[in-house]
């Protein structure tokens, strides 16, 4: 007779995951996803407690960049009541960027840019 072992962090119940992620509508996946971009470029722009501990302006840009071009490709899945904070809140991202680069990129040319158009204070 075999029995399934308990669920331990070496042995997950992928079973009873894809059955939560199953339940979960897709605004509120995107939504996740984004508001993570969000916090990672945070920190790796300064803007946490611990400030330029883990600064990494490189990894900052990829995460804008990518958070930018998320939301450009959802932005008619979302709805506006989602999608205006997510907005405001990468436009801040994107100022904060620049305002902590060094060499300040080209307007329009700075992370994530590419989908939301030059951003200005």
């Amino acid at each position: 007779m075999s029995e399934t072992p308990p669920e331990s962090p070496a042995n997950p119940d992928f079973d009873a995951m894809t059955r939560d992620i199953a339940e979960v509508p897709a605004v509120e996946v995107i939504v996740t996803v984004a508001v993570n971009l969000m916090s990672a470029a945070a920190v790796k722009l300064g803007l946490t407690e611990e400030g330029d501990a883990h600064k990494d302006l490189d990894e900052a840009r990829k995460l804008v960049h990518a958070l930018a071009g998320l939301l450009d490709a959802t932005a008619t899945e979302i709805s506006s009541f989602h999608a205006a904070p997510l907005r405001d809140g990468l436009k801040s991202l994107q100022l904060a960027f620049r305002e902590a680069s060094l060499v300040p990129d080209e307007p329009g040319q700075g992370p994530g840019e590419k989908y939301t158009g030059a951003v200005y204070g």
